[in-house]
């Protein structure tokens, strides 16, 4: 039961120029994580997912943007980002996973 709801915590990597940057040089990789996840769900849900150490986990509130949509406003829901630090001789493979 704890994993099923471990694997519930990630939703899918960022992949994007600034998370590609990250994972050269630092060895961070960037998820998309449930809103009520904490860092130490994320740590262990990444660890089971790909079968890697986690060094370390920030976890950032994503604001969501107010958008127009014609006449009336709308607002795009907020959400959280979770940069993980890997531990050193361990990588993921976001094209294969």
């Amino acid at each position: 039961m704890e994993q099923i709801k471990l694997a519930s915590v990630l939703y899918a990597p960022i992949v994007s120029e600034k998370s590609s940057n990250a994972a050269d040089q630092s060895n961070q990789f960037v998820f998309k994580v449930k809103k009520s996840a904490t860092k130490l769900q994320i740590k262990n849900a990444v660890e089971l997912m790909f079968g890697v150490e986690v060094a370390a986990v920030r976890v950032l509130n994503v604001k969501g943007k107010i958008k127009r949509f014609g006449r009336t406003l709308g607002k795009r829901s907020d959400w959280k980002k979770a940069y993980v630090k890997l531990s050193p001789g361990h990588n993921i493979e976001l094209a294969t996973a």
